[in-house]
């Protein structure tokens, strides 16, 4: 199967026509936060294929347009604090919203706070395991684990609740968003166990064998 995800920038090749022709063996998208509502019901009109998704740190409570307003995305499937199975790939997949907490803005969480959520999907991984044989294939969280791919200053540290789940669940992926990438030398491919943490930002083209084997589809 093939997976787009996307996170915290907006593009023209993806918001504009050439989007179908691009992606138009895309079988699902994931989206890590703090992309416009409507860039997101771009994608699932435009390729007619689910997307789920959660919010970043810089997520708007209502989103206004011309079709009126809304606080989700129409169309989206919200992972934040769920565990879910997409009925046309199979693909298990769970979430968790947001960064640490830095200011009094929204979706801005504690380490324990963090802590707290993350053990809250452990009988629904636990379940998954007795039901399909596996816990999770696909970890999708706005923030990136402790010290993979973070960085010094607390908005952008990684959530240590995250190496945890990873550690004990082994998923195939843990893609995230929220660092942004500057520079080609920034890490953001990084084999951790047997997961490969992805940083989604801007976008990815990925395949995935079966539910054990990942990678980045080239650029055609």
């Amino acid at each position: 199967m093939k997976l787009l995800t996307v996170s915290d920038k907006e593009l023209s090749l993806i918001y504009g026509p050439q989007i179908k022709k691009r992606f138009q063996d895309v079988d699902l998208a994931i989206s890590c936060g703090d992309l416009s509502y409507y860039y997101l019901e771009y994608i699932i009109s435009s390729l007619d294929i689910p997307l789920y998704f959660v919010r970043g740190n810089h997520a708007k409570h209502i989103e206004y347009g011309c079709a009126g307003s809304r606080k989700a995305p129409w169309g989206a499937i919200d992972l934040h604090k769920k565990v879910v199975r997409d009925p046309k790939t199979s693909l298990l997949l769970a979430g968790i919203e947001g960064s640490l907490r830095y200011n009094l803005g929204n979706h801005q969480y504690s380490q324990t706070q963090m802590w707290a959520m993350v053990l809250q999907l452990v009988p629904a991984l636990l379940w998954n395991k007795i039901r399909y044989g596996r816990f999770l294939d696909a970890f999708v969280t706005h923030a990136p684990p402790w010290g993979i791919h973070d960085e010094d200053d607390l908005a952008h540290q990684g959530v240590k609740a995250f190496n945890w789940l990873i550690q004990t669940f082994q998923p195939t992926c843990h893609i995230h968003g929220h660092v942004h990438v500057y520079h080609p030398w920034m890490p953001t491919e990084t084999l951790f166990g047997t997961t490969l943490v992805l940083n989604t930002y801007g976008y990815r083209k990925l395949e995935m064998q079966g539910q054990t084997e990942l990678q980045t589809v080239p650029e055609s």
